[in-house]
């Protein structure tokens, strides 16, 4: 038995005795440290996540790792709304199409050739800034059963105009905020990667991408047909130590397995886990 500073709770170390690498357990009174104080539902390090099929909004099922069922998540797509943001874009685009064609014609031989080529872009700019605008925020909401009676966490989308950056707020179930997802577009080119952050900003995790080869793979050949799942390792700390895993499993229906047993002392808030595992899925539409 040997006593380690609390910051090796959970990590992977090797015996200077015998040379076997063992997991080092947390610290005496910190593994149920928040005991009482966080809901059932989420006490836990496994949970297994499944998206429901052919149903309008985003839904998903959360069983506890024995089977039993835990919780129930739901985020709304709105098709109808979302459709007549299109159109609404679609409309902008032109307009602005046109007037640029109009002025392009009316400013002589020099300027004009120039405004031609950049109605195109402009226009699709347009389109994409006004669609968005218009588009309903999309918030998720979890539920302590398929009553939606309870609701035990909430996920809201602080933008509907987001270019660059785009996050999100997660609050507790008396509507506190408790972390801040971030994710930013052009990170995604290279590897995909999420951001957690306490609600002053200061950094708590990142989820990303498991293999920056396979990555690159999908950018090239896409899923090819689910072989090439995306799968997510939860780091944290600036040496990057991985506490979790968010894997696509690969059966007939979408099922996933948020794995954070590399945390035994459950120092990361399970309710911010979770919410991040659905946004991982629905947010990168997997």
């Amino acid at each position: 038995m040997y006593e380690l500073k609390p910051e090796y709770a959970g990590r992977l170390l090797e015996c200077p005795a015998c040379g076997r690498h063992l997991r080092a357990g947390p610290p005496p009174g910190l593994a149920r440290l928040h005991a009482g104080l966080v809901d059932p539902a989420f006490d836990r390090d496994v949970f297994l996540l499944r998206e429901r099929v052919f149903t309008i909004r985003s839904k998903y099922e959360v069983w506890a790792e024995d089977g039993t069922p835990s919780l129930y998540v739901e985020r709304p797509t709105y098709p109808l709304r979302t459709i007549g943001a299109y159109i609404v874009g679609v409309i902008a685009g032109f307009t602005v199409f046109a007037w640029l064609g109009r002025a392009a014609v009316a400013a002589g031989p020099i300027v004009g050739p120039l405004l031609a080529l950049l109605a195109v872009p402009i226009a699709a700019f347009a389109f994409v800034v006004v669609s968005m605008s218009v588009r309903p925020l999309r918030h998720v909401t979890v539920y302590r059963d398929e009553s939606r009676a309870e609701v035990l966490l909430k996920v809201d989308q602080d933008q509907r105009v987001a270019l660059v950056t785009r996050t999100y707020t997660v609050r507790a179930k008396g509507g506190e905020p408790i972390a801040k997802l971030r994710k930013t577009y052009i990170h995604n080119v290279v590897r995909k990667r999420w951001y957690v952050e306490a609600p002053d900003g200061r950094p708590l995790a990142m989820a990303i991408e498991d293999s920056i080869v396979l990555s690159l793979l999908r950018r090239v050949l896409g899923t090819l047909f689910g072989v090439l799942r995306t799968n997510f390792l939860l780091v944290r700390g600036e040496d990057a130590e991985v506490f979790g895993e968010f894997n696509r499993k690969f059966t007939l229906l979408d099922r996933y397995v948020l794995d954070l047993s590399a945390d035994p002392a459950r120092i990361f808030d399970r309710r911010i886990a979770l919410a991040l595992g659905v946004m991982l899925d629905t947010g990168e539409r997997r």
